[in-house]
């Protein structure tokens, strides 16, 4: 039977109704991504002119700044949505109705990889660490922010412009609603229990019960979430409740390569997914750091977006016992 379900970190309510994976069409499984050429890839190595001065670069060889060489690269998105000058607008004849301020902050590219492929998952285990690796160093250039968000999206159904594996950051100047809550639920768990780690508590519940556990290892903890809103949402989250995924400590990273081939195996292909990495904003006392991944199988309707309601087809019971597996 369908039943609702309660985010215990967003908040956020999700309909579970596995039944509906029954309907014709409902199969779900990924297609290949169409084959990168690398000699159109703006992205690839030896392509640098391609793309904004680099910022930042991970160069073993100690190659010159936009020359080939290099492991990760990071350039000013060409078509960014915030800007550290941005001016502010005029002000409306009536600001209790329409507010507008200037879209202050910064907005990058971090390419994963020199090599043209379209996912991160398929890059080897240390070449995701070194992509991991400079998320973190891009994060903490940018700890004035109230909010560092960084996504990845792959293929054309998840939002990605350009196939080649890159991610986005996104350093804020105001903290976005939804985190707001987030900050706000981890603050009242706090209080309730007398000092209690949300995110840590709901790790340590889960691994005993195993029900949606999906995978663990040294670092971290793989899990198909209570709440997920998409089939085959999952969440990476610390074993030990870290703060801010910016800190020295562990990245999740070996578990991230694990996750993205569970869902490879699983779905027949990488999926098109969206993936971000969820770390304390500013004025958070009680967090801590996870990386969520939705793969987009399914397309946001009506009730997704008109109620803010996920509909799931997939219990995430039955998605972690596909992927544990896998």
């Amino acid at each position: 039977m369908p039943e609702v379900r309660i985010d215990p970190l967003t908040g956020q309510r999700a309909i579970i109704a596995g039944d509906r994976a029954g309907r014709p069409g409902s199969q779900l499984t990924a297609i290949p991504a169409p084959a990168l050429d690398p000699d159109h890839d703006p992205f690839a190595d030896g392509h640098e002119q391609c793309t904004p001065p680099e910022l930042y670069a991970l160069r073993p060889d100690g190659s010159a700044p936009n020359t080939p060489g290099w492991r990760v690269r990071v350039v000013p998105n060409r078509y960014p949505a915030l800007d550290p000058d941005s001016e502010p607008p005029a002000p409306h004849a009536n600001p209790d109705l329409f507010w507008a301020g200037p879209a202050l902050g910064s907005h990058e590219v971090i390419v994963n990889a020199p090599e043209s492929v379209t996912s991160l998952g398929e890059l080897d285990g240390p070449q995701i660490a070194l992509a991991v690796d400079v998320w973190r160093e891009r994060m903490r250039a940018h700890a004035d922010a109230a909010c560092v968000h960084l996504v990845v999206n792959e293929r054309a159904e998840a939002g990605a412009s350009l196939p080649h594996t890159h991610a986005q950051l996104f350093a804020l100047d105001f903290v976005p609603a939804a985190i707001a809550r987030e900050r706000e639920r981890f603050g009242a768990y706090a209080t309730r229990t007398m000092g209690g780690n949300l995110l840590g508590d709901l790790v340590q519940h889960e691994v005993r019960q195993r029900e949606r556990l999906v995978a663990v290892d040294g670092e971290a903890v793989l899990i198909a979430p209570y709440g997920g809103r998409v089939p085959y949402q999952l969440m990476i989250a610390p074993r030990t409740p870290r703060m801010r995924f910016e800190d020295d400590g562990p990245s999740g990273a070996a578990m991230l390569r694990d996750a993205l081939g569970r869902l490879a195996r699983r779905l027949g292909a990488s999926p098109p997914l969206n993936l971000w990495v969820r770390t304390a904003p500013r004025g958070a006392e009680q967090f801590c750091w996870r990386i969520d991944i939705l793969p987009r199988l399914t397309y946001l309707a009506g009730l997704e977006l008109g109620a803010g309601v996920g509909l799931n087809i997939v219990a995430p019971e039955q998605a972690a016992a596909e992927l544990r597996e896998a």
